[in-house]
């Protein structure tokens, strides 16, 4: 199928929109690598397309299945942002496409916290570890009535609870902390990982 002005019109429309969400996330240079993938892709499903008496309602549907700008534009982000996370493996790569692909579904979303959740907790055993020797009395393992009831910083001090624990919590919080740090930035590694593979092959299919 070959476009009219019109047509050729519709889909610049459709790059222009899509280019201004690309360039909200992504460095210009990215942006102009997408663009131009995404026209090819375009123009590549119309040359293939069939000739109708209806140029309109052929274009909306090649476009229809392809996915509004916004959307279209939001699917790449997360495919660059993972490919940085998988390949190069730095801290804020990962954490930005974790929080990226939580939104694309709830088991997703729940592996993210999950992680999440580990990334903090590491950097919480971290800070116990900071913070014991300049607040020993604040820091430790938080007894009442002989029964371990909490563990790590209280401030001030809570009535009718105790600390205990002695200098040995520093290297037992630091070796926890960077473990647990360690184990967590492996798994989103690798689960950022299986989600950008999952995504190549759906879209090579």
């Amino acid at each position: 199928m070959i476009l009219s002005d019109t047509g050729e019109s519709r889909v610049r429309g459709y790059l222009h929109i899509f280019e201004r969400a690309m360039r909200a996330a992504q460095p210009r240079a990215l942006t102009e690598d997408a663009v131009r993938e995404v026209e090819s892709h375009i123009r590549e499903r119309v040359a293939e397309a069939q000739p109708m008496p209806n140029e309109r309602e052929a274009l909306e549907r090649i476009l229809d299945q392809l996915g509004t700008p916004g959307r279209v534009a939001r699917a790449y982000s997360l495919e660059l942002m993972m490919d940085e996370a998988a390949i190069g493996g730095r801290v804020v790569a990962v954490l930005r496409s974790l929080f990226h692909a939580a939104g694309t579904g709830t088991l997703a979303f729940f592996t993210a916290l999950l992680l999440f959740t580990g990334y903090a907790s590491g950097i919480a055993l971290l800070s116990i570890a900071a913070l014991k020797p300049i607040f020993p009395g604040n820091v430790g393992i938080w007894m009442r009535d002989g029964i371990p009831r909490a563990f790590g910083g209280q401030f001030p001090a809570p009535a009718g609870m105790e600390v205990a624990g002695g200098y040995w919590i520093i290297p037992f919080a630091l070796a926890a902390g960077l473990a647990l740090l360690v184990v967590s930035h492996r798994a989103a590694r690798r689960w950022i990982g299986s989600l950008r593979a999952k995504r190549v092959a759906g879209r090579t299919e």
